[in-house]
């Protein structure tokens, strides 16, 4: 691989993840500077020449929006800084949720930002776990979908856990719990669960047996932790013998912390895709820079991806 032909280069708060990917690549991260106004704008500076250069932009978009007009941005001035390609590296996808009309007169956020990352000038996306595998249809370019399964999995494995059965939250993940448990080997339960409104839900049941299982609830993202954290106490009074969680994303917004702390959850495993700022003692959070640095090293030698995958 040659190392002078690509440039990575991160936005202020994705920076960790950044460096840590530099460092699996054995390779400098780039020098970019964002300059702060006094009325909350920002401009973004390469302070090196990327022209002719293949350039990759580590940065998530969670909230707040700066992250997303942060990597605008970025987009923006390495098209006029003429770099020969610009690939937007975004492990954690914001506004995912919102891909699709759920009820009249909404908007669809998802496909919006994948007007705005194409309109920037994006030639290639690198992601993973989209809260929906369609939204690689809303771009025009090439996307390399990646799994957070090829990390949790051994994970879930090294814990050598007896009756061990896989849970989902809600009925819109069993999909995923399901190549889980297939890969596994082990038995599937779900939770059908109703909301009033957004992050609150209203009522629960299992479907299937967790009694004397040790249950591993799988879901792409953990936002108020209401949702997970009730499944988890259900699994338990319903005589489930342990409960952990594992999630792609960790968003742990407004309550919950608490929420995990006080739950019957042993542990709560999240990859780094955004970071942890919180203080929840059963959260851990596991790398995804050795992948993102291999899916950019296979990009540059133009070598396949799919190895890459475990289900």
């Amino acid at each position: 691989m040659n190392k002078e032909s690509f440039m990575v280069f991160s936005g202020t708060n994705s920076r960790y993840l950044a460096e840590k990917i530099c460092a699996e690549l054995n390779l400098q991260l780039g020098n970019l500077v964002i300059t702060h106004f006094a009325d909350g704008e920002f401009e973004v500076s390469y302070e090196e020449s990327i022209r002719g250069r293949d350039v990759f932009l580590v940065q998530s978009t969670f909230p707040n929006s700066d992250n997303l007009m942060e990597l605008l941005l970025m987009i923006d001035a390495a098209k006029r800084a003429s770099a020969r390609s610009i690939n937007a590296v975004i492990p954690y996808f914001g506004w995912a949720r919102q891909d699709r009309k759920s009820k009249p007169r909404v908007s669809i956020g998802a496909k919006l930002v994948a007007n705005l990352l194409s309109v920037a000038g994006i030639d290639r996306l690198i992601t993973m776990d989209l809260h929906a595998d369609q939204e690689q249809g809303f771009f025009d370019v090439p996307v390399d979908h990646l799994f957070a399964s090829t990390i949790m999995l051994p994970y879930v494995k090294n814990l050598n856990l007896p009756n061990l059965c896989i849970a989902t939250p809600d009925v819109g993940g069993s999909k995923r719990a399901s190549t889980y448990a297939k890969y596994l080997n082990c038995p599937m339960v779900l939770c059908n669960k109703s909301r009033k409104k957004a992050n609150e839900v209203e009522s629960m049941q299992i479907i299937g047996e967790v009694k004397g299982m040790n249950v591993i609830l799988v879901d792409d993202i953990v936002d108020t932790a209401g949702t997970i954290t009730k499944a988890a106490n259900l699994m338990m009074e319903n005589g489930a013998a342990s409960v952990r969680a594992i999630a792609s994303h960790c968003i742990m917004s407004g309550p919950a912390d608490e929420r995990v702390e006080t739950s019957a959850l042993l542990e709560m495993i999240f990859t780094d895709s955004i970071p942890y700022r919180g203080n929840c003692s059963k959260v851990k959070q596991i790398t995804v820079s050795g992948l993102l640095a291999e899916t950019i090293r296979r990009v540059m030698e133009n070598e396949s991806i799919s190895s890459q995958y475990l289900i």
